[in-house]
């Protein structure tokens, strides 16, 4: 089987590995785990020079004042995989416009490696420019959302944090139990059962929608009961919790007219990607009360604009988009895209639930 392996990495030679990653700057260099920079390159440089690779890692991906992006679901002839997630978006920067150092770059590589954070969008203009590109990891969760930061703004978005006031009033008058409440997911796959598993201690009632239903047995562990209708889950839901993949039936799925389906004074947590949300009907249902609070650790676009109206909606508790990368995270989709790199350079066939696009279609999940 070695021998298979070798003779297989001579066959494919030395590939071009692109690398796209936040810049850690003075942070890079305080914990040997931040690996998911350009700095540290996800620990995995040295190992890929080794191999007679070239590796290529930069932080520039769209170059000065672009980042006009809109979601396709597209189909292309490379191999399409993610630790969990991955699509494809169309990049739409205006011509005459200085070219970011990724452009350089896309014409001959063979594998771009990116994350979610800062994810370098693969759709129809760069793959027509990508001629040997083969292989599009993504190093975590979520990249088919419509990230849309340019280098040269690198504005923090906003976290909501309370002040220098102590005042309980202001909190209490509208702070409720999770127990005794119906907690609804959209969406139970991996995410979704494991926020079940984790609220069943809590005693909520639990409900949960998905095009698939989950075994019986599992769905007795779980506690969980099953809404064929997603219109139908929403009104019973004190708490509705969004944990599905952006296609083109969930982009904007959340408008105005589903928001009002859900009761007065609903929270929404956001768990899946800022683009299922239709932005103004957010911040409208949370100045009319009708969305009690909204949170989330995900934005469209992202970073978002300065007038982005969930800046300054009220009742919301928005972050910017880190949940998926403490140093623990990074350590785990660092040691993925060495594993996938791994499996590509031998030739072998990843695991099923790794893949998005496999042989020109979509997983079921996606379509």
């Amino acid at each position: 089987m070695g021998l298979i392996a070798s003779l297989c990495f001579v066959l494919q030679g030395s590939k071009k590995i692109v690398g796209v990653l936040y810049k850690g700057g003075e942070h890079a260099a305080q914990n040997p785990g931040f690996v998911g920079w350009v700095e540290n390159a996800l620990g995995i440089r040295g190992w890929l020079e080794s191999l007679g690779h070239r590796y290529v890692v930069t932080d520039d991906k769209d170059g000065p004042d672009c980042g006009q992006f809109a979601l396709i679901n597209n189909t292309h002839h490379f191999t399409s995989i993610t630790l969990t997630s991955v699509t494809l978006t169309d990049h739409a920067c205006h011509p005459g416009r200085a070219r970011a150092e990724l452009e350089k770059h896309i014409g001959d590589a063979h594998v771009l490696v990116t994350t979610p954070f800062h994810p370098a969008y693969v759709g129809a203009d760069r793959i027509g420019r990508a001629n040997n590109l083969e292989l599009l990891l993504t190093a975590g969760i979520g990249s088919d959302h419509s990230d849309l930061p340019a280098p040269r703004s690198r504005a923090a978005t906003p976290c909501r944090a309370v002040g220098g006031e102590w005042d309980l009033a202001a909190v209490a008058h509208r702070a409720y139990d999770l127990e005794g409440k119906t907690v609804g997911t959209v969406g139970a796959g991996r995410i979704g059962r494991l926020l079940l598993q984790r609220l069943k201690p809590f005693g909520c009632t639990l409900l949960y929608h998905d095009r698939l239903r989950v075994d019986a047995a599992l769905e007795e562990e779980l506690g969980a009961a099953f809404e064929e209708e997603v219109d139908a889950m929403l009104p019973k839901c004190d708490v509705v919790v969004l944990n599905i993949p952006l296609t083109d039936k969930t982009k904007g799925m959340f408008d105005k007219e589903k928001i009002a389906k859900m009761k007065r004074g609903v929270i929404i947590v956001n768990n899946a990607l800022g683009a299922i949300m239709d932005t103004q009907a957010v911040a409208d249902a949370c100045k009319s009360g009708h969305i009690a609070g909204y949170g989330g650790d995900v934005w469209y676009p992202q970073p978002p604009p300065k007038d982005h109206p969930w800046r300054y909606m009220p009742n919301n508790a928005m972050t910017p988009h880190i949940s998926g990368t403490t140093i623990d995270a990074q350590l785990r989709y660092a040691a993925g895209v060495k594993d996938m790199l791994e499996r590509y350079f031998k030739g072998q066939d990843f695991p099923e639930p790794n893949y998005i696009v496999k042989e020109g279609k979509l997983a079921s999940q996606y379509q």
